[in-house]
């Protein structure tokens, strides 16, 4: 029953801003952190955030600190990753994953960011 559902990705120029969302479904926001990942073919996936809803408290990777901003709406159970000051070493899949159960994980949404 529970659900992650990532969308808007795509392609952007460097420097450029992409906001990503993570629609849930099947637990409620106050009750499991949220945490983004992302990945690049042949590389270990690596945590670049984290959301707890409850209080409120975020969680950032060194590699997108100051650019990146976790935040959510818990009315439409959507967790969001704005990206600012886009790099080309941003581009990889993103992820969000729900500390419910074992972890529950999207489907992943791609991010390319191209001169």
């Amino acid at each position: 029953e529970v659900f992650l559902a990532e969308s808007g990705g795509g392609l952007v120029q460097v420097g450029g801003a992409l906001r990503l969302s993570c629609a849930t479904s099947g637990f409620t926001l106050d009750d499991y952190s949220v945490a983004w990942f992302r990945q690049v073919p042949g590389k270990a996936s690596e945590a670049i955030s984290c959301i707890s809803s409850s209080d409120g408290s975020t969680w950032y990777a060194d590699s997108v600190k100051g650019r990146f901003t976790v935040s959510d709406d818990n009315a439409e159970n959507t967790v969001y990753l704005q990206m600012n000051s886009l790099k080309p070493e941003d581009t990889a899949i993103y992820y969000c994953k729900a500390d419910v159960a074992a972890g529950v994980w999207g489907q992943g949404t791609l991010v390319t960011v191209s001169s």
